[in-house]
């Protein structure tokens, strides 16, 4: 009997086809003001992270809601018979149980029913749930994308500055973070094609800005062209995948193409990779927005951190990032 193929490496060699293929989740391009690619759940309202959210963007699917079998049913609608569902891992860290009294026994309510607490588990517990992408169930409603109630160049402004970055317009057709200065060094605007070209770049440097002592602490003390250097960026470009979506300013993943082979290799070597890469990429995106609360342009968490002396020697230089000519 052959062994079950271990779910990290399923996900592993999908994204290893995609990746030769150029469709992995995070190498297809999205145009601004068309969000809203990311994976949910319409039963719950929230976004699948993680790897759940590259696992199921890997299926190259066009609806983006995922759902069980039995939240499916819970409103009304039907998975078709013969539909293959993929898997969703999950981490339990607590459970409800019954309160017990002083003397072990169970306390009721007021119908005399057992009342139930939650309570911390000592190990987290790992399990999966099928679910089924919104193209496989009849009975949902058709898509609806919602346009952003924010102006996206705008309210990825507000980001910039909140952020408290130093960021300089020095660069000629390069944009990168500098570890041993603590900054970002960018063309100037007018460099760019569109503005939310200008912005996307921004934000990725402002992803790898956040590997900071100071702030997330990823190592950045590799060289460039290096095994750890495609580490940082298949981070920083996973996460700029999310916020392109979030932010409603699209997402090119073409400046980072040199990295593919790169990333080919790490996750043949080390499946597992990905995920690691995923949980660190939704920290980065989590911390550019916890500086600005609700995506408006009105209210704005300011953060302006004195940056830590830095004593590594580090240049996160990057190939030409494909500048088209002025036209900001």
């Amino acid at each position: 009997m052959t062994d079950k193929i271990p779910h990290h490496k399923t996900v592993a060699e999908n994204l290893i086809a995609r990746l030769k293929a150029g469709t992995a989740p995070w190498q297809r391009p999205w145009a601004p003001g068309s969000g809203g690619f990311m994976p949910m759940n319409p039963v719950t309202g929230n976004r699948y992270k993680g790897i759940n959210a590259v696992h199921l963007m890997a299926q190259a699917s066009e609806d983006n809601r995922w759902l069980t079998y039995r939240q499916a049913q819970s409103i009304g609608a039907q998975v078709r018979r013969k539909e293959k569902g993929a898997k969703a891992q999950y981490w339990k860290c607590s459970e409800r149980q019954e309160k017990l009294d002083g003397n072990g026994n169970p306390v009721l309510d007021d119908k005399g029913k057992p009342v139930k607490e939650a309570v911390m588990l000592d190990r987290p517990r790992l399990f999966f749930a099928t679910v089924f992408n919104g193209g496989q169930i009849d009975g949902l409603a058709p898509v609806k994308r919602k346009q952003p109630a924010w102006n996206p160049s705008a309210l990825a402004e507000h980001i910039l500055k909140s952020s408290g970055a130093e960021i300089a317009h020095d660069q000629n057709n390069r944009a990168f973070y500098r570890v041993s200065t603590d900054s970002i060094h960018l063309p100037d605007k007018s460099r760019f094609p569109s503005a939310d070209r200008y912005y996307a770049t921004a934000l990725h440097e402002l992803g790898h800005w956040t590997s900071h002592p100071s702030r997330l602490d990823r190592d950045l003390s590799y060289p460039f062209g290096s095994e750890g250097y495609a580490r940082e960026e298949l981070r920083a470009e996973i996460a700029s995948m999310i916020l392109g979506d979030e932010l409603g300013i699209g997402h090119d993943p073409e400046q980072h193409a040199a990295y593919v082979k790169s990333w080919i290799k790490i996750l043949e070597d080390d499946p597992l990779e990905v995920f690691r890469a995923a949980a660190d990429a939704e920290k980065i995106q989590n911390y550019i927005l916890t500086m600005h609360h609700d995506m408006t342009q009105d209210q704005v968490t300011t953060q302006s951190a004195e940056p830590e002396p830095d004593n590594r020697i580090m240049d996160a230089h990057k190939p030409a990032v494909g500048l088209a000519a002025p036209g900001l």
